[in-house]
C-alpha cells in the first residue's frame, strides 16, 4: 500500500506546482494559491503515509520552497501581463513620489495656484511654480490637469481645492 502513496504524493506536489504557475496568469484573488497550498499539504500527508523519511523531507521542502516561491511571485507579479493591468502604475517620468515638503515651505504656499500633475484621489501630486508637491484634495477627487488652489496647510499636509 505504501508504493501508491509515493505516487500520490508526487502527483499532488506536481499538481500544486502547476496551480502555482497558473496563479501567475489567472487573477483568482488567492483562490488558486489556497488550492495549491491544500494540494501540497495533501502531498506531504501522502508522502508521510509512504514513509516518515519521505514525509519529513517533503515537509521540509514545502516549508522552505513555499515562502521562496511566494516571495518570487510577489516580485515578478507586477511585470506580468495580468499584473500590469491590475496594479495602478504611471505612464512617464512624472510619476513617482513627490519630493518631501518641509513645514516652512508648505505654509508659504497658502493661496498659491497650480495644476494637478496626477489625479488627487484624494491624495496626489500638484505642480506649483515648477515644483512638484504632494497635496490632499479638500473635497472629492480632482483630475490631473485641473487648476487647483492651496487652501490650507497643516504641518506638511497641503490641502487644495479645484479652481473654476
Amino acid at each position: 500500500m505504501t508504493e501508491p502513496m509515493l505516487w500520490w504524493g508526487l502527483g499532488l506536489f506536481g499538481a500544486a506546482a502547476l496551480v502555482v504557475l497558473l496563479e501567475m496568469f489567472v487573477p483568482s484573488g488567492g483562490i488558486l494559491a489556497a488550492l495549491s497550498t491544500g494540494l501540497a499539504i495533501a502531498g506531504v500527508v501522502s508522502f508521510w503515509r509512504h514513509s516518515p523519511a519521505w514525509g519529513l523531507t517533503s515537509l521540509a521542502a514545502l516549508l522552505t520552497l513555499g515562502p521562496l516561491v511566494t516571495a518570487f511571485m510577489l516580485k515578478i507579479y507586477p511585470d506580468t501581463f495580468i499584473g500590469r493591468r491590475m496594479i495602478l502604475g504611471g505612464d512617464g517620468p512624472e510619476d513617482g513620489p513627490a519630493p518631501e515638503t518641509d513645514a516652512d515651505d508648505a505654509s508659504a504656499l497658502v493661496g498659491a495656484e497650480g495644476v494637478a500633475a496626477t489625479d488627487l484621489r484624494p491624495v496626489g501630486t500638484i505642480r506649483i511654480d515648477g515644483k512638484r508637491v504632494e497635496a490632499l484634495a479638500e473635497v472629492g477627487m480632482i483630475e490631473a490637469g485641473a487648476r487647483v488652489r492651496v487652501v490650507s496647510v497643516e504641518g506638511t499636509r497641503i490641502r487644495v481645492r479645484a479652481v473654476g
